[in-house]
Protein backbone atom coordinates (compact mmCIF):
# COMPACT_ATOMS: atom_id res chain seq x y z
CA UNK A 1 0.00 0.00 0.00
CA UNK A 2 1.39 3.42 -0.94
CA UNK A 3 2.45 5.76 1.85
CA UNK A 4 -0.28 8.40 2.00
CA UNK A 5 2.11 10.74 3.81
CA UNK A 6 5.00 10.43 1.38
CA UNK A 7 6.36 13.75 0.17
CA UNK A 8 5.45 14.67 -3.40
CA UNK A 9 8.19 14.68 -6.00
CA UNK A 10 9.62 18.08 -6.81
CA UNK A 11 8.63 19.38 -10.24
CA UNK A 12 11.70 18.93 -12.47
CA UNK A 13 12.27 22.64 -13.04
CA UNK A 14 12.02 23.32 -9.30
CA UNK A 15 14.58 20.60 -8.64
CA UNK A 16 16.90 22.28 -11.15
CA UNK A 17 16.36 25.71 -9.58
CA UNK A 18 17.52 24.23 -6.28
CA UNK A 19 20.38 22.25 -7.80
CA UNK A 20 18.79 18.95 -6.81
CA UNK A 21 18.68 17.32 -10.19
CA UNK A 22 20.76 14.16 -10.37
CA UNK A 23 23.85 14.81 -12.47
CA UNK A 24 24.31 12.61 -15.51
CA UNK A 25 27.74 11.01 -15.80
CA UNK A 26 27.31 9.81 -19.37
CA UNK A 27 27.84 11.58 -22.64
CA UNK A 28 29.34 15.00 -23.40
CA UNK A 29 28.79 17.94 -21.12
CA UNK A 30 25.54 19.72 -22.08
CA UNK A 31 25.99 22.99 -23.94
CA UNK A 32 23.00 24.52 -22.18
CA UNK A 33 21.92 24.95 -18.59
CA UNK A 34 18.88 26.41 -16.88
CA UNK A 35 20.66 29.65 -15.96
CA UNK A 36 21.49 30.44 -19.61
CA UNK A 37 17.94 29.68 -20.71
CA UNK A 38 16.46 31.89 -17.99
CA UNK A 39 18.87 34.74 -18.79
CA UNK A 40 17.87 34.65 -22.45
CA UNK A 41 14.17 34.62 -21.57
CA UNK A 42 14.59 37.56 -19.17
CA UNK A 43 16.42 39.55 -21.86
CA UNK A 44 13.51 39.00 -24.25
CA UNK A 45 10.91 39.95 -21.61
CA UNK A 46 12.83 43.09 -20.62
CA UNK A 47 13.09 44.19 -24.25
CA UNK A 48 9.73 43.17 -25.70
CA UNK A 49 7.45 42.09 -22.86
CA UNK A 50 6.28 38.74 -21.60
CA UNK A 51 4.23 38.07 -24.72
CA UNK A 52 7.44 37.81 -26.73
CA UNK A 53 8.77 34.98 -24.58
CA UNK A 54 8.26 31.54 -26.07
CA UNK A 55 10.26 28.36 -26.31
CA UNK A 56 10.96 29.25 -29.94
CA UNK A 57 12.12 32.82 -29.24
CA UNK A 58 14.37 31.70 -26.39
CA UNK A 59 15.86 28.92 -28.49
CA UNK A 60 16.47 31.36 -31.33
CA UNK A 61 18.30 33.76 -29.04
CA UNK A 62 20.48 30.91 -27.80
CA UNK A 63 21.07 29.55 -31.29
CA UNK A 64 19.67 26.11 -30.55
CA UNK A 65 16.69 24.02 -31.60
CA UNK A 66 13.55 24.57 -29.49
CA UNK A 67 13.40 20.89 -28.54
CA UNK A 68 16.76 21.19 -26.79
CA UNK A 69 15.17 23.45 -24.17
CA UNK A 70 12.78 20.76 -22.99
CA UNK A 71 15.59 18.92 -21.28
CA UNK A 72 15.69 21.81 -18.79
CA UNK A 73 12.16 23.24 -18.80
CA UNK A 74 9.12 21.13 -19.59
CA UNK A 75 6.89 24.01 -20.68
CA UNK A 76 6.62 27.75 -20.97
CA UNK A 77 4.86 27.85 -17.59
CA UNK A 78 7.89 26.23 -15.97
CA UNK A 79 10.14 28.74 -17.70
CA UNK A 80 8.07 31.64 -16.37
CA UNK A 81 8.30 30.26 -12.84
CA UNK A 82 12.08 30.12 -13.09
CA UNK A 83 12.25 33.60 -14.63
CA UNK A 84 10.35 35.17 -11.74
CA UNK A 85 12.65 33.62 -9.18
CA UNK A 86 15.74 34.69 -11.14
CA UNK A 87 14.75 38.39 -11.05
CA UNK A 88 13.55 38.35 -7.45
CA UNK A 89 16.91 39.53 -6.09
CA UNK A 90 17.54 39.25 -2.36
CA UNK A 91 15.03 40.40 0.28
CA UNK A 92 15.87 43.40 2.48
CA UNK A 93 18.21 42.64 5.36
CA UNK A 94 16.61 42.37 8.78
CA UNK A 95 19.40 44.28 10.52
CA UNK A 96 17.98 45.69 13.77
CA UNK A 97 14.75 47.06 12.33
CA UNK A 98 11.65 46.82 14.54
CA UNK A 99 9.13 44.28 13.27
CA UNK A 100 6.62 46.82 11.94
CA UNK A 101 9.28 48.81 10.13
CA UNK A 102 10.69 45.69 8.52
CA UNK A 103 7.25 44.68 7.28
CA UNK A 104 6.98 48.11 5.66
CA UNK A 105 10.45 47.88 4.08
CA UNK A 106 9.79 44.31 2.91
CA UNK A 107 6.48 45.18 1.27
CA UNK A 108 7.83 48.34 -0.39
CA UNK A 109 10.83 46.43 -1.76
CA UNK A 110 8.43 43.82 -3.12
CA UNK A 111 6.48 46.52 -4.95
CA UNK A 112 9.62 48.15 -6.34
CA UNK A 113 10.88 44.83 -7.66
CA UNK A 114 7.64 44.23 -9.57
CA UNK A 115 7.34 47.79 -10.86
CA UNK A 116 10.89 47.60 -12.20
CA UNK A 117 9.83 44.63 -14.35
CA UNK A 118 6.09 44.90 -15.05
CA UNK A 119 6.12 41.60 -16.96
CA UNK A 120 6.89 39.84 -13.66
CA UNK A 121 3.46 40.90 -12.35
CA UNK A 122 1.65 38.47 -14.61
CA UNK A 123 3.79 35.61 -13.33
CA UNK A 124 3.60 36.62 -9.67
CA UNK A 125 -0.20 36.37 -9.78
CA UNK A 126 -0.07 32.69 -10.74
CA UNK A 127 0.91 31.18 -7.39
CA UNK A 128 3.17 31.10 -4.32
CA UNK A 129 6.98 31.10 -4.59
CA UNK A 130 8.83 27.85 -5.17
CA UNK A 131 12.35 29.00 -6.02
CA UNK A 132 15.22 29.68 -3.61
CA UNK A 133 15.06 33.45 -3.90
CA UNK A 134 11.30 33.70 -3.61
CA UNK A 135 11.31 31.53 -0.53
CA UNK A 136 14.03 33.66 1.05
CA UNK A 137 11.57 36.58 0.89
CA UNK A 138 9.05 34.48 2.78
CA UNK A 139 11.67 33.29 5.25
CA UNK A 140 12.86 36.82 6.07
CA UNK A 141 9.35 38.05 6.75
CA UNK A 142 8.70 35.09 9.04
CA UNK A 143 11.98 35.84 10.84
CA UNK A 144 10.83 39.42 11.41
CA UNK A 145 7.77 37.98 13.18
CA UNK A 146 9.73 35.33 15.08
CA UNK A 147 9.62 37.09 18.46
CA UNK A 148 5.88 37.73 18.36
CA UNK A 149 3.30 35.46 20.06
CA UNK A 150 1.63 34.74 16.72
CA UNK A 151 1.19 31.17 15.56
CA UNK A 152 3.18 30.00 12.55
CA UNK A 153 -0.05 29.87 10.56
CA UNK A 154 -0.81 33.49 11.44
CA UNK A 155 2.68 34.52 10.36
CA UNK A 156 2.23 32.82 7.01
CA UNK A 157 -1.16 34.52 6.72
CA UNK A 158 0.51 37.89 7.24
CA UNK A 159 3.05 37.07 4.55
CA UNK A 160 0.24 36.17 2.15
CA UNK A 161 -1.66 39.37 2.96
CA UNK A 162 1.35 41.67 2.53
CA UNK A 163 2.38 39.88 -0.67
CA UNK A 164 -1.12 40.39 -2.03
CA UNK A 165 -1.00 44.07 -1.09
CA UNK A 166 2.35 44.44 -2.84
CA UNK A 167 0.97 42.79 -5.98
CA UNK A 168 -2.07 45.04 -5.99
CA UNK A 169 -0.05 48.20 -5.46
CA UNK A 170 2.48 47.26 -8.14
CA UNK A 171 -0.41 46.61 -10.53
CA UNK A 172 -1.92 50.02 -9.75
CA UNK A 173 1.37 51.85 -10.18
CA UNK A 174 2.03 50.11 -13.48
CA UNK A 175 -1.48 50.61 -14.82
CA UNK A 176 -1.65 54.27 -13.82
CA UNK A 177 1.83 55.23 -15.00
CA UNK A 178 1.48 57.98 -17.64
CA UNK A 179 3.82 56.18 -20.03
CA UNK A 180 1.62 53.11 -19.90
CA UNK A 181 -1.60 54.91 -20.76
CA UNK A 182 -0.83 56.81 -23.92
CA UNK A 183 -3.68 55.11 -25.79
CA UNK A 184 -6.16 54.76 -22.94
CA UNK A 185 -9.12 56.89 -21.92
CA UNK A 186 -7.88 57.14 -18.33
CA UNK A 187 -8.01 60.70 -16.97
CA UNK A 188 -4.58 62.22 -16.51
CA UNK A 189 -4.89 62.39 -12.72
CA UNK A 190 -7.17 61.55 -9.83
CA UNK A 191 -7.99 65.26 -9.57
CA UNK A 192 -9.35 65.32 -13.13
CA UNK A 193 -11.17 62.07 -12.39
CA UNK A 194 -12.88 63.81 -9.46
CA UNK A 195 -13.87 66.70 -11.71
CA UNK A 196 -15.41 64.26 -14.17
CA UNK A 197 -17.30 62.55 -11.36
CA UNK A 198 -18.73 65.91 -10.31
CA UNK A 199 -20.41 66.05 -13.72
CA UNK A 200 -21.80 62.52 -13.40
CA UNK A 201 -23.03 61.91 -9.86
CA UNK A 202 -25.76 63.58 -7.82
CA UNK A 203 -26.73 63.44 -4.16
CA UNK A 204 -29.94 61.54 -4.79
CA UNK A 205 -28.49 58.61 -6.73
CA UNK A 206 -24.95 58.57 -5.31
CA UNK A 207 -25.17 60.33 -1.92
CA UNK A 208 -21.93 59.04 -0.40
CA UNK A 209 -19.87 59.45 -3.58
CA UNK A 210 -21.27 62.94 -4.13
CA UNK A 211 -20.14 63.93 -0.61
CA UNK A 212 -16.66 62.58 -1.33
CA UNK A 213 -16.45 64.55 -4.57
CA UNK A 214 -17.73 67.75 -2.90
CA UNK A 215 -15.15 67.38 -0.14
CA UNK A 216 -12.32 67.25 -2.69
CA UNK A 217 -11.44 63.67 -1.72
CA UNK A 218 -10.12 62.99 -5.22
CA UNK A 219 -7.84 66.03 -5.32
CA UNK A 220 -4.30 64.68 -5.23
CA UNK A 221 -1.25 66.43 -3.89
CA UNK A 222 0.56 65.74 -7.17
CA UNK A 223 -0.38 65.57 -10.83
CA UNK A 224 -0.20 61.79 -10.73
CA UNK A 225 -2.81 59.19 -9.91
CA UNK A 226 -0.79 57.41 -7.30
CA UNK A 227 1.60 58.73 -4.66
CA UNK A 228 3.74 56.04 -3.06
CA UNK A 229 4.62 58.30 -0.14
CA UNK A 230 0.95 58.86 0.68
CA UNK A 231 -1.32 56.29 -0.97
CA UNK A 232 0.99 53.32 -0.51
CA UNK A 233 1.79 54.15 3.10
CA UNK A 234 -1.85 54.84 4.00
CA UNK A 235 -3.05 51.44 2.80
CA UNK A 236 -0.10 49.58 4.25
CA UNK A 237 -0.50 51.31 7.62
CA UNK A 238 -4.07 50.01 7.76
CA UNK A 239 -2.72 46.48 7.41
CA UNK A 240 0.16 47.04 9.83
CA UNK A 241 -2.23 48.48 12.41
CA UNK A 242 -4.26 45.28 12.15
CA UNK A 243 -1.12 43.17 12.57
CA UNK A 244 -0.11 45.21 15.62
CA UNK A 245 -3.58 44.72 17.09
CA UNK A 246 -3.40 40.96 16.50
CA UNK A 247 0.01 40.78 18.17
CA UNK A 248 -1.35 42.73 21.13
CA UNK A 249 -4.33 40.38 21.47
CA UNK A 250 -2.10 37.31 21.35
CA UNK A 251 0.23 38.88 23.93
CA UNK A 252 -2.68 39.59 26.29
CA UNK A 253 -3.96 36.03 25.86
CA UNK A 254 -0.52 34.61 26.61
CA UNK A 255 -0.24 36.81 29.73
CA UNK A 256 -3.59 35.63 31.13
CA UNK A 257 -2.48 32.00 30.84
CA UNK A 258 0.55 32.50 33.02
Amino acid sequence: MADEHARPDLPPVVARMWGREAASRRGPKPSLDLARIIAAAVEIADADGLGAVSMNSVASRLGVAPMSLYRYVGSKDELLLAMLDAVSEEPPALDDLPCREYLYVWTKANVELLVARPWALAIAHTGPPMGPRGLRWLDRLLLALADTPLSEGEKVGIATTLSGYALNQASLITALAPAGNADSQLPASSTIYGELLAELVDEESYPALARAVDSQAFVAGSAEWYDQDTDFRFGLDLLLDGIDALIERRTETADTRR
